[in-house]
Formats: structure tokens, sequence, C-alpha cells
């Protein structure tokens, strides 16, 4: 077993345990599991296993242990780097496929799910340009998790709580921009 499977299986450990309908605090007590970098592959399933489950929580239709199954499948497959390498945040693609899990979306379908998918990660990633980089996973995590409890809200009425977001991240990052973040602890 590889050392991104062993963080996966943690993240799966915390979610599996949780009753929370806050997708950012339990983020955030992921986040501050000691195997979790401060930057790396792990949050493009950390993000989404978060939402995922605090969906759940919130009376979401979802089997939870075959959600985070096949989101575990799905974000495997992206390689770290992909904001810089391939301009698509691994955050923005783990929440997107968060919800083509919960809306049983595909290559193929055509409906508004596949529709809303596509406007959720677009909403995410032009959010996320608006501040530039360098990059920082928690930023990255906090404006994919909470822009996706406002979609779901507005989309299909799950009302998912929402803490209110204040970084506590920012002296493990050398790379933090401070003050641009909306997130920064000022």
């Amino acid at each position: 077993m590889n050392v991104l499977s062993k963080k996966y299986d943690v993240i799966k450990e915390y979610c599996q345990k949780s009753k929370s309908t806050d997708p950012i605090s339990l983020a955030i007590e992921i986040m501050k599991d000691e195997s979790i970098s401060i930057n790396g592959p792990e949050h493009h399933f950390l993000d989404g296993a978060a939402f995922l489950t605090a969906f759940k929580n919130a009376g979401g239709s979802i089997n939870l242990e075959k959600a985070l199954s096949e989101l575990s499948k799905r974000s495997i497959l992206m390689p770290g780097a992909i904001c810089g390498y391939w301009g698509v945040c691994g955050s923005a693609s783990s929440l997107g496929a968060a919800l083509a899990i919960i809306n049983n979306t595909n290559p193929l379908s055509d409906n508004e799910y596949y529709k809303d998918n596509l406007e959720f990660t677009s909403s995410v990633l032009k959010t996320m340009s608006k501040i530039g980089g360098p990059r920082c996973c928690k930023r990255n995590a906090f404006i994919s998790i909470s822009t996706a409890v406002s979609f779901v809200k507005r989309k299909y009425n799950i009302n998912m709580t929402l803490s209110v977001i204040s970084c506590d991240f920012y002296s493990l990052n050398p790379d933090c921009i401070q003050k641009r973040c909306p997130f920064y602890k000022k």
C-alpha cells in the first residue's frame, strides 16, 4: 500500500465516524491529522470526502461507503500539482467528482445534473483564478467546499452547516499569500 492510499484510509476513517453536517469543520479536523500534508494530492480526496459525508449527514440520499469508495478511485487518478500543470484545481475536481457521484452522472449523461457539475466546477475555478497563486490546498479546499454547500442548497435544497472560515494553517505554508487570501487569519 502506498503512502497516498494510507492517507486515504485515514480520511475515510474520519468520514465514517463523523455525524457533522459541516464539511468545512470536518475537513479542518482531518487536515489537522499529522498524516495530512499542508499541500498535496491527498486533498483531491479529502475535500470531496468531507463534503460527501456532510451531505449524507444533512439528509442527502447517498450510500456514503460506496460514494467514498468511488471518490477514492477517481481522486487517486489526479496527479499532485494538477493546478499548476493542468490549470484545474484538484479540490474543484474533487467536489465536481462528488457531485457527479451524488447525481450519478457520467460522460454520456445528457441531463441537468451534467450541466450542474460543470456549472459548479467552473464557478469554483473562476473564484480561484481571481485570487491567483501560488497554490494552497487549504485555501482552495475552503473555496471549493463553501461553494458546494451554497450550490447544493440552491439547486437541491440540501441544507448543510457552513462554519465561518478562518485559516489556522498559514504559518505552516511557506507560500501563503496572506492578506490576498480571503481566509487569512488577521
